[in-house]
């Protein structure tokens, strides 16, 4: 009864306080025109909210119940039934036939763990969007093993709508519902030092480059200085044309770090196609640095 109990206050929560009209999740700074959709999620609130991304901004179109970890959030290591708290992407979307009924419609996986989270010593694998048992009525905020989980029906609107490896994750202990006014003056510091690496790559000069990285940099377990010969190779490559950047999306997380995560395709001046990259940049003082940088696309 104290699960049920706690289930209807939250779903009723959700009825009776609403995110402002116009507003998006604050950690959403930008999001490209290649992206559709993106999904957060409030751990509080029980709460994930999906919102369609088009050429008038961002907002918000659903939001539906969901279940978390059975000991809550902020996951650390394989098996403690935690959820992870972060920036994630939808990875691959299940065939429902190849599920057991325990994730009822199909399942939605997610890449945790993220770089973010592999540079703390996080572990674990297999954290899906995932519906329910068909025979379950009802289901206990904290009720998964760490996957996020939802009603089949509002599951199925998922699988419908989102694309994979370019709709974005966002799971929070609560979220943050911001005006575009805000967003803009929250981008504003970091794009002016992402346009400074973007000029000194086309400069091709690597020192340069090589400012605006993390001391602790990795790229898929390569260190700074076992990159960087591959870093000279590519401005090498690119023989002084410059380095265009499009599609650019950037989304922030803040515990107690600061994060800036950030994709989009790097052209060359002149070539009409490019990699797809990734990059997470953190912030130190007033500057901010690459940790982790690796194509996706």
């Amino acid at each position: 009864m104290v699960d049920l109990r706690e289930e209807s206050q939250l779903r009723l929560r959700a009825l009776r306080e609403r995110p402002p009209i116009g507003s998006v999740p604050a950690q959403f700074l930008q999001l490209s025109a290649r992206v559709k959709h993106a999904i957060a999620v409030d751990t509080s609130r029980s709460r994930l909210y999906l919102l369609e991304n088009n050429s008038s901004g961002t907002r918000l179109i659903a939001d539906y119940y969901i279940s978390v970890g059975k000991l809550g959030i902020e996951k650390q290591v394989e098996g403690d039934q935690r959820t992870p708290l972060g920036v994630y992407f939808i990875t691959s979307n299940l065939d429902p036939a190849s599920l057991r009924d325990f994730y009822g419609s199909g399942a939605l996986p997610i890449n945790y763990p993220n770089p973010l989270d592999i540079s703390r010593g996080k572990t674990g694998s297999g954290i899906w969007l995932h519906g329910s048992p068909p025979n379950q009525f009802a289901r206990a905020p904290r009720a998964s093993d760490g996957c996020v989980v939802l009603a089949n029906p509002d599951l199925e609107r998922l699988l419908r709508t989102v694309e994979i490896r370019t709709t974005p994750v966002v799971i929070a202990q609560s979220l943050r519902w911001v005006l575009p006014n805000v967003i803009q003056a929250d981008r504003k510091p970091f794009e002016d030092q992402f346009e400074a690496w973007r000029r000194a790559k086309s400069s091709g000069d690597l020192t340069r480059t090589l400012a605006h990285y993390h001391a602790n940099f990795s790229s898929n377990g390569r260190s700074l200085r076992e990159w960087t010969p591959l870093l000279k190779q590519e401005l090498s490559r690119a023989g002084g044309q410059s380095v265009n950047v499009k599609d650019l999306s950037i989304i922030r997380w803040t515990d107690h770090a600061d994060v800036m995560v950030v994709t989009f395709g790097e052209v060359l001046s002149g070539a009409r196609t490019g990699a797809v990259k990734r990059q997470y940049w953190i912030r130190e003082g007033s500057n901010w640095k690459v940790f982790f940088e690796g194509v996706i696309g």
